[in-house]
This record gives C-alpha cells, structure tokens and sequence, in this order.
C-alpha cells in the first residue's frame, strides 16, 4: 500500500534548478508581455472540446483499471480535484497535461500498451506532479508558441524578438521535467518503476533491457569530458523539451541519495498551507502590475546571445514589440497595419493530445 501525503505542498519535488530557471524566464525582457498577449489568444475550451471529440475518456465505465490506477495517484499526492483522464490514438510513448483553470492529462495509446500499471501509475504521477506544481500554463503556452505557426509567421521579423522568450521557457521547461520525475517517484514508490520507465522511453524495449546498465551508461554520460563536449551536451538540448532520459535518471538518483525522498516517505515535507496565496495562473490572470524594464539575465545561453545580439537587432525588434503591445506597425509605404488577431481557425492552435509531449 503507498504512503500517502496528505496536505503535500509542491515545494516538497520541485527541483531547485526548476525554480532557478522560472525566475530567470520572469526576467527575460518582453516575456511578461508575451505572457498577456498568448492568455489573449489562447482559450481552454477548444482545447477541452478537441480532446473530447477525439480521445477516449477514462472513468469507471472506460478502462476502470486504468482508472482505479489514476484514483490511487490522486490519493497519493493529495490532489484537490480530479483532472480528466483521455487516451488518444497515438503509438509514440508519452504522456502530457493541458490547459489553465481546468486542467486535463493526455495518454497517448502507445504509453498503455508499451507500460505495465506500476509503469502507468508513474507517467501519471509525473503528469499530476505538472499540475500541482502550476507547471501547466507555462507548458501550454509554450506549445501555442512553437505550433502556432501563424502566429509567428504573422509577426515583423517571423518572430525573431519572441526567440530570448521561447528559448528561456524551453530552457525551463526541460528543467521543470526533473520535478515531476519526482512527483512521479512519490506516486509509485519505487525508484526501478520509474528508471524503468525511463529506460524504456529511451527505446529499452523488449528481453534483454536492463535497468542497471541504463544507470551505468548514464554515469558514463555525465563523467567530466572535455570542455567541447560540455559544449556539444549543451547544444544538443537546445531544441528539446526534456532532458535526455540518462540525465533524468541521474537527477533521480541524487535526490534519493540526497535522503530527501525518504524524509516526505517518513512524513516530513511542506505543506500546501503554508504555499504563497497566489498561484502562477492566478498571478498572470489578475496582475496589473507595471511591464519589466531593461535588460535582464537568462539562464539559457541562447537568450544571453540573443539580449547581447547588438542595438541593430534590437532596432529592428522595435517593430515586434509594438506588435506585442497592441499597437500598429508601419508597413513599407508608410501606412499602418493593425496587429494580428489570433487565427480563424475554429479548432485553434495545433496544440491538442497530438501535440502534447510532456512524459
């Protein structure tokens, strides 16, 4: 039977390079503005009403095993509410959670067929993990960035002066995966579950796959080298939206090492109670307060290339800006255009259970 914790704060899994990366993504010039200018965009009913016409809804009726699973992780981790449950045709393993004030969790069909329930349990703890750490605007917002392409394409310069936002929330969106790794582990107890997981989303499938050897190979991985290939490592993630599996890995098991999961097993962990009155959402929904100013530092090096690009770039990002904040821009002969409206598309953004990658 697992250990529950009731009255868990998120504090208790969120990995400090998380909150490291989420501060530096707040102080990247224009992101705040970004911010209001997307939640104008973006509205959760289509998305909602996508996935419901095109995915199976769990519940007790609809795969109850897979549902009493999902029961079991919402108990573990002291969810307020429960957040529908779909599982959309799909082959590829992942998993991911959508959406703003309602909230709702993907599985993609290869995940149950490829996953044995313990497995399962913690690609859906790590996905509830996301939502309680208030990690799913952010996540949602920056899958309407990188497929709304018209968008983007709309804007002066193809969105160029959107670059330092889009790689400061990938740089923190790779880091927010580590926390719900543990999430994840608190949901399912036991650390081979989870590695096994991982192993398998690495392409570890079928006889032969060995949990111990991933780990050695992800010790391997992370031995000092030299400094070109720190370089190469770091270049290799840029696009991505997680961590390589063998690095997840390896944040896993220091925090085990650490001692820190066994303290919240024995009990002792931050309580929601005494978490800031104000949620993420909360604060972007009702803030007034007035836009950043000035440059600031970014913890991924491609927007610290990108704020140090030169006046000229930000001269010709002038444009853009003006864009953002609602304003007409001058076209070629002199005359104003009036700032793109969000797309006419009556299903939305390409954002829906087949654009979610969040495992």
């Amino acid at each position: 039977m697992a250990v529950r914790f009731p009255n868990i704060s998120s504090r208790a899994w969120e990995h400090p390079a998380d909150r490291a990366a989420l501060e530096s993504l707040r102080k990247v010039p224009g992101f705040d503005l970004v911010v209001r200018k997307v939640m104008g965009l973006l509205s959760e009913r289509p998305l909602k009403l996508i996935t419901l016409g095109s995915a199976v809804e769990v519940g007790p009726e609809q795969y109850p095993r897979l549902n009493a699973l999902y029961d079991e992780v919402l108990h573990t981790l002291d969810a307020p509410e429960r957040y529908p449950l779909f599982i959309t045709q799909n082959p590829v393993m992942n998993a991911g959670a959508v959406g703003m004030d309602h909230p709702f969790i993907v599985l993609n069909s290869g995940t149950v067929l490829q996953l044995d329930d313990a497995q399962v349990r913690s690609v859906l703890g790590h996905e509830v993990g996301h939502i309680l750490s208030d990690h799913v605007l952010y996540k949602t917002m920056l899958r309407f960035l990188l497929k709304g392409g018209q968008l983007l394409t709309r804007m002066p310069l193809a969105g160029i002066p959107l670059l330092a936002v889009v790689a400061a929330m990938l740089e923190w969106d790779r880091k927010s995966e580590l926390s719900a790794d543990r999430a994840s582990l608190l949901a399912c107890q036991d650390p081979d579950v989870v590695r096994g997981a991982l192993l398998r989303m690495a392409g570890g499938v079928g006889e032969g796959a060995s949990i111990e050897a991933f780990r050695e190979q992800a010790r391997r991985y992370e031995e000092g080298g030299s400094a070109f290939d720190s370089v190469i490592k770091i270049l290799a993630l840029l696009n991505r939206s997680h961590p390589f599996p063998v690095q997840r890995m390896g944040e896993l098991d220091r925090w085990i090492e650490s001692g820190a999961y066994g303290e919240i097993l024995e009990g002792h962990y931050p309580l929601r109670e005494d978490d800031p009155e104000e949620s993420t959402w909360d604060y972007w929904r009702d803030s007034v307060g007035s836009y950043a100013e000035g440059v600031k530092q970014s913890a991924d090096p491609v927007a610290r290339w990108v704020k140090d690009a030169g006046s000229g770039v930000r001269d010709k990002a002038s444009g853009a800006w003006d864009w953002i904040r609602g304003r007409p821009t001058p076209d070629a002969s002199g005359s104003a255009d009036a700032p793109a409206e969000a797309s006419g598309d009556p299903e939305g953004p390409d954002i829906g259970p087949d654009g979610v990658v969040d495992v």
